[in-house]
């Protein structure tokens, strides 16, 4: 079932710090309920309603399902291919990539038919629909004459595309800040105290505040650097023939970009393994850095004329998120573990996710009120 209501992704945030605080003593998988939170942002941002759940709890099975699809994609994106250096055995599929990418093909198109063919019927039922897939489904049926007519097939490769680039990097990249704060306990309250200055103890986070929340900005610009969601980006082609710092690189070759290197670079960055906020405060070493692809120091969305199409929205989501976090709630951790020895392993794959999931325990600081509103 797909949930209707139009609304902005801040009051998807609300839903999922209100799940939090309704999780009393219990143990959460934040990962898993970040990532329910991004696909269903954006859903209301692509589709004009969330795709999971009822939004009375941050939890849905099929949520769950999705996630581990997408970072399935992810994995089978990154796994080192043999028949891609050795054309000749590519029929054999010795590893069983093509396999199994196969197979994930047909789960993520019956998903995505899905909400293709109700949203058809939604569309036809009411024409005001002024959402990204009604648009694609407008060009579907109205050609332009000039090779504007999208299939089907078109209009959920796109949808793919949005999804699987859109969600599973937001949520993982606030997984990974929520685990350096909490490794950082005089880091996180430092972003508290700000928070409770700027928003106070009586509401939630809003859009309009990240402003003026400079250290949680560099917050986040500092796990962008420490912990790229895409470590390699994403494969390019070279369109012609070049030399780089005296390397011959020849037109077709494909070119990946160690992002996770650079934004570690001893030659950069002072301390280039700390979590280190202060260096983007004003004052700072690398205060005019910025991760939106003029500096190349830290690029976690690429840069460019094939930068993230989406960075505006995936930004802001990361800090709206992290915010919102962070200032309703505590954090402990499962079983008495003591947060210097929280598992910071990374696992493989073309998005870096975490080796272990954050098992966490959410313990509100707000007034009560706001966890009902």
């Amino acid at each position: 079932m797909i949930n209707r209501g139009i609304v902005n992704p801040q009051e998807e945030v609300a839903v999922l710090v209100k799940a939090l605080a309704n999780s009393g003593s219990t143990v959460v998988n934040l990962g898993q309920m970040l990532n329910l939170c991004a696909v269903n942002a954006l859903g209301r941002v692509m589709l004009g309603y969330r795709v999971f759940g009822d939004g009375s709890s941050g939890s849905d099975p099929r949520a769950d399902e999705f996630k581990s699809m997408v970072v399935e994609v992810m994995v089978l994106a990154g796994v080192f291919n043999i028949g891609d250096f050795v054309p000749a055995l590519e029929w054999l599929d010795l590893q069983g990539v093509a396999a199994k990418m196969k197979k994930l093909h047909k789960r993520f198109d019956a998903f995505l038919s899905t909400i293709v063919e109700e949203h058809k019927a939604n569309v036809a039922q009411n024409q005001q629909h002024t959402d990204l897939l009604s648009t694609l489904i407008s060009l579907k049926d109205d050609a332009d004459g000039e090779g504007g007519k999208l299939s089907d097939t078109e209009i959920k490769a796109l949808l793919l595309n949005m999804f699987t680039a859109g969600t599973d990097t937001s949520s993982s990249t606030v997984e990974w800040a929520i685990a350096e704060l909490i490794r950082h306990p005089n880091i996180l309250a430092q972003v508290q105290q700000e928070l409770d200055r700027v928003v106070g103890r009586d509401r939630l986070v809003s859009e309009l505040d990240l402003a003026q929340l400079t250290y949680l900005q560099a917050v986040v610009k500092e796990t962008f650097r420490l912990h790229p969601s895409t470590p390699l980006s994403l494969p390019r082609i070279a369109a012609e023939d070049c030399e780089i710092n005296g390397y011959h690189i020849a037109k077709g070759t494909t070119l990946l970009v160690n992002v996770w290197a650079i934004s570690r670079d001893p030659a950069e960055w002072t301390d280039p393994l700390e979590f280190r906020p202060e260096r983007f405060l004003p004052g700072g070493e690398k205060a005019h850095v910025d991760v939106r692809g003029n500096d190349f120091e830290v690029i976690p969305f690429g840069a460019g004329r094939r930068i993230c199409a989406g960075m505006s929205l995936g930004l802001r989501m990361v800090q709206l998120l992290t915010a919102s976090l962070v200032h309703a709630f505590d954090w402990g951790l499962p079983n008495g573990l003591l947060p210097e020895k929280l598992n910071m392993d990374e696992a493989y794959g073309l998005t870096l996710q975490r080796a272990a999931p954050l098992m966490i325990h959410p313990r509100p600081r707000l007034a009560q009120h706001v966890y009902r509103a």
